[in-house]
């Protein structure tokens, strides 16, 4: 029989079930999830279910991990944070996307000291079932896989993502972004709103890349997104915050986290994030296209520390003329 294999045919002998197809393509089912004519295939189901000649499968594994109780330490530090029930100590948030390897990516990662990691979804290659995958690397039951939506210019597109990541990996709590321009990888606000909506009422916990719109932030938080995350700037520019002061209103309208999500470029800029009040940032290519990464990426832990502090000490006012350090009387 001749089916078609993440895109692209193949002739097997049959009779086959899921279950015997992985074993002949030499793939462990606990790191990968299958969808078979467009519909999930159930682990559970995978001894059962058979694979009939003209079937469509797509196979696809992360690429792209926070805490579980036993890695967090025996006392809550006082800062620690909470987003969809679960608390984490780390507000530094990393993606797992650019790296020269998977090695440097999980020495990055412990250098950060971030609990979680987006992960994207992406076809298993079977013709090499050997190859390295992500979960070699960076363990799920160290670090909280947030599969996200990378590439995703639909809401079916990134529901359907999303829904192979559950399976995958049975989590929950996801970050949605759905793009609209190839060139600046601007969200499509419109798709966003819609497939938040399809998502939450499918049990997802989302937590949502936008634009960096109050308006826009307040209604994902109203439809029940559990973490707002506002653009710094451009997708991977570096560019840095460019518009503080919308962040700033986002921060004090929301009840829900706050993470600064794409355009850091250098430590500043996540210092300044967390000046802002937000509750944590994300990034990626500030850290995986250094020119060290896993040293950025331990510059990136002290910067979002920093700013948490300087925000939480509430800076000086901002005055118009000097004003001296020491005091005038007695002065010789």
């Amino acid at each position: 029989m001749e089916v078609r294999i993440n895109g692209e045919p193949q002739r097997l002998d049959g009779p086959l079930t899921v279950a015997t197809l992985l074993t002949q393509l030499g793939l462990d089912p606990r790191k990968i999830a299958v969808e078979r004519n467009l519909e999930i295939v159930p682990r559970s189901a995978y001894g059962q279910m058979g694979v009939e000649d003209g079937d469509r499968l797509e196979i696809v594994h992360f690429i792209g991990g926070g805490a579980t109780a036993a890695a967090a330490a025996a006392t809550e530090p006082e800062d620690s944070w909470t987003v969809a029930g679960r608390r984490f100590r780390s507000r530094l948030l990393v993606g797992t996307g650019k790296y020269k390897d998977y090695a440097q990516n999980a020495a990055a990662l412990e250098a950060s000291g971030a609990e979680i990691v987006t992960v994207a979804i992406r076809r298993v290659n079977v013709l090499d079932p050997k190859a390295p995958m992500l979960m070699d690397y960076i363990d799920p039951k160290k670090y909280t896989y947030l599969p996200n939506t990378a590439g995703c210019f639909t809401g079916e597109d990134a529901v359907r993502t999303l829904r192979l990541a559950r399976e995958a990996g049975g989590w929950s709590l996801v970050k949605l972004e759905v793009l609209g321009d190839k060139k600046t990888l601007y969200p499509d606000m419109i798709e966003t709103l819609r497939a938040a909506e399809l998502l939450i009422k499918d049990g997802f916990q989302v937590m949502v890349y936008c634009t960096d719109d109050p308006l826009m932030a307040k209604r994902l938080e109203d439809i029940g997104c559990c973490a707002i995350m506002p653009l710094a700037a451009p997708i991977g520019s570096g560019l840095g915050i460019q518009n503080p002061i919308n962040i700033r209103l986002i921060v004090e309208q929301a009840k829900v986290p706050v993470l600064v999500d794409a355009g850091v470029g250098t430590a500043s800029d996540a210092a300044i994030a967390m000046e802002l009040g937000c509750g944590g940032v994300l990034m990626n290519t500030a850290i995986a296209e250094a020119k060290n990464p896993v040293m950025m990426a331990r510059a990136m832990k002290h910067a979002v520390e920093a700013g948490r502090l300087a925000y939480l000490a509430g800076r000086m006012p901002k005055k118009l003329y000097a004003d001296p350090s020491s005091p005038l009387a007695g002065l010789i």
